[in-house]
């Protein structure tokens, strides 16, 4: 990871984006989100992840997160992408038989594979998340909106609370969201 962008306060708040190889859109089905979410909730739970804000795109997943149990927020997010990478993969690999098949995701995916050093059969994730400090109010406040402005953006709501799979409802007043955020710092 280059020098640039590395977690150096671990009682920061981070905006950080992780995103599919190749930018393959594979969360275009909420099968695929909702395993991103059970992951989240289980950092949430026994990994003390703190989730500020957060928003799931087609092939990336942006993220405002802290660590807040002395735990390393890149040993989070390295733990998190490895289960991530395994479940989708095998969920992948189950079906291929479908009528709309995406093995031919499995095939990026075991290319990527095959050139990585680290990964065995498939890679999913691409290496680098890029944390960024969010070091004062404003920068959280410019980040939180580009999270939840991606949906807008892409064209898929005029509001963007109206998005299920990110956070802006929930900053919005609507409490039913299907993964709880950390009040803001």
């Amino acid at each position: 990871m280059s020098s640039k962008y590395k977690v150096r306060t671990p009682d920061k708040p981070y905006f950080i984006t992780i995103t599919v190889v190749d930018w393959v859109d594979v969360f275009t089905r909420s099968e695929y989100k909702s395993l991103l979410i059970d992951c989240l909730k289980h950092c949430q739970q026994e990994k003390g992840l703190a989730i500020y804000g957060w928003c799931i795109m087609t092939n990336h997943l942006h993220l405002i997160v802290e660590s807040v149990h002395n735990r390393s927020l890149a040993d989070i997010v390295r733990d998190f992408k490895k289960y991530t990478s395994v479940m989708i993969c095998r969920e992948l690999e189950k079906n291929e038989n479908e009528l709309e098949s995406r093995s031919w995701m499995l095939e990026r995916f075991a290319y990527w594979g095959r050139i990585s050093r680290k990964h065995q059969k498939y890679k999913f994730w691409q290496e680098e998340y890029h944390p960024v400090e969010l070091y004062n109010e404003k920068l959280f406040k410019q980040k939180l909106n580009y999270i939840h402005q991606n949906p807008v953006k892409a064209g898929w709501v005029r509001q963007p609370e109206d998005y299920l799979w990110s956070s802006a409802g929930q900053y919005a007043g609507i409490k039913d969201g299907i993964l709880e955020v950390t009040e803001v710092p």
